[in-house]
């Protein structure tokens, strides 16, 4: 009876003692001018891309051939025209939502199937352990761009065939750095004392293990959002992103790139757009890096 009491009594302490862990890496996070940084221009593109039917002063595919002959940034549109007459700023705040809707999902679905097999290859090793590795050596061997650009040409350009070549290509990685840390908490006290209380190994795996390796995947999934985003960018580019007529930065720019020399906004402000999420989410990543090292 007294060993049964104890137990929830310490998976609530334990519950309790990461919460104030939380806390405290999100106070810390407020004395990283860095991650400061980061959060604020994350936390402005989540703003712009919640608030886009109100943000927008116009239809993003709504085109203005009066206009067209003076594509330059006005007043009436402050980042100007594209080559098709559509108001740049409306796309750019539409595109936002695309971006900031499947980079994210893709990255939760890879972690999902990552952590999974990132903790059973770490925690069973033996066979388990093996083919694990050999099939994220064989994902990892190929380069990002090509498999991308293999899955979409394959099955088509959309949002969800983008989430799936994400999983598919970002869950190796993910599950080679859980079964890292997987193979080293495993040998910890506190796992031990879990294994002679008697609990599940999804206990263990789901309590004990994987909040004790949030740190580093924290760091790895606000980096792992750059790089997401940087893809869906390139596929655009390429021609492989979202369809229309749904606003795709990396489509924004395959289309006025031909007028750099003449009318450069067109290009450059998606561009923008872009890099400052990109960095944003880079310098967030360093900002949880600096808390991870002093926690």
């Amino acid at each position: 009876m007294v060993a049964q009491a104890t137990a929830p009594s310490e998976a609530s302490a334990g519950a309790a003692g990461r919460l104030r862990r939380s806390w405290r890496r999100i106070a810390l996070l407020r004395e990283s001018p860095v991650g400061m940084t980061g959060a604020a221009i994350v936390l402005f593109w989540i703003v712009v891309a919640i608030l886009a039917p109100v943000l927008s002063p116009y239809d993003p595919n709504a085109t203005d051939y009066l206009a067209l002959m003076n594509p330059e940034p006005s007043a009436e549109h402050w980042l100007g025209l594209d080559n098709s007459g559509r108001d740049i700023l409306s796309r750019i705040i539409w595109g936002s939502r695309s971006v900031l809707t499947v980079a994210p999902v893709a990255v939760l679905c890879a972690y999902l199937v990552g952590c999974t097999m990132g903790l059973l290859g770490g925690y069973y090793r033996g066979w388990v352990d093996a083919l694990m590795s050999r099939l994220s050596d064989i994902i990892l061997s190929f380069p990002v761009i090509v498999l991308y650009i293999i899955i979409i040409m394959r099955f088509g350009p959309s949002a969800k065939n983008i989430i799936i070549a994400t999983i598919f290509i970002a869950s190796p990685q993910v599950a080679r750095i859980v079964r890292g840390l997987t193979l080293e908490l495993r040998e910890r006290d506190y796992v031990a004392a879990a294994r002679m209380r008697g609990e599940s190994t999804l206990y263990i795996l789901l309590v004990e293990i994987l909040p004790n390796a949030r740190g580093p995947l924290i760091v790895d999934a606000c980096l792992r959002m750059g790089y997401t985003i940087i893809s869906i960018g390139v596929l655009g580019f390429l021609g492989l992103g979202l369809p229309p007529p749904d606003p795709d930065w990396g489509g924004m720019i395959k289309d006025t790139y031909a007028y750099l020399s003449t009318a450069p906004h067109m290009a450059l402000f998606p561009a923008i757009a872009v890099s400052s999420l990109v960095v944003g989410f880079n310098l967030l990543a360093d900002g949880m890096r600096e808390i991870s090292l002093r926690d």
